[in-house]
């Protein structure tokens, strides 16, 4: 990959208009994905979905009804490692390893979008992931919903995180699993007062394909 994508990890959209992208990382269960369809749908708010390769091998179903709903699919390796720990060689293969794992199950390519697990990322990393053909995109505000009660979350909590990192090209990071303790699933609650409180603020909403033109 060449031009101004290369060599960065975006948290952002480089952008003066008035939009945000809501990102949702896919890796520990399904518990919330249909809950987060049913609101984008019923919203007609677009997002973009980053998919492990062990997440659609292990809940297909799911993997599935996100492609099936046009939403945007990215690449999240097979495994979530901590990449910055492996060989070259063991970075492309959790890069084009999952692509082949979410193009067989859900029939969608995830290129050109990537993020990286735990936002761990370093210059070589990077370079590796803009030579399998990726833009990497991590995000402007965690949401942190996927700590559950124990981090002291809540759905208004969510929407206020959300908020608070508010400007153009925001990207915000959520997940479609639940809390392995508690099973709460505080993203997709707070799902319909995030889009109606950005809107109020006169914001609209776009997958991340925006960053890959």
């Amino acid at each position: 990959m060449t031009g101004s994508l290369a060599g960065t990890d975006w948290t952002y959209i480089p952008t003066s208009r008035h939009v945000v992208a809501l990102t949702f990382d896919a890796g520990a269960n399904a518990d919330a994905v249909s809950s987060i369809l049913a609101t984008l749908q019923r919203y007609g708010v677009p997002a973009t979905f980053f998919l492990t390769g062990n997440f659609v091998r292990d809940f297909p179903a799911a993997a599935r009804s996100i492609a099936a709903a046009g939403e945007r699919i990215g690449n999240h390796t097979i495994s979530h490692p901590y990449l910055t720990q492996l060989t070259d060689a063991a970075v492309r293969e959790q890069i084009t390893g999952a692509a082949r794992q979410i193009i067989a199950v859900t029939g969608k390519n995830p290129a050109r979008l990537f993020r990286f697990p735990y936002g761990a990322a370093d210059a070589r990393t990077i370079a590796i992931v803009n030579q399998a053909g990726y833009v990497p995109v991590r995000w402007t505000v965690d949401t942190l919903g996927w700590e559950g009660t124990a981090g002291h979350i809540t759905a208004a909590v969510v929407a206020a995180r959300v908020l608070a990192g508010l400007r153009p090209g925001e990207i915000v990071l959520m997940h479609v699993g639940s809390n392995p303790d508690d099973h709460t699933t505080f993203d997709a609650d707070a799902l319909p007062q995030v889009i109606t409180e950005l809107r109020a603020r006169g914001y609209s909403f776009v997958t991340l394909a925006a960053l890959t033109g």
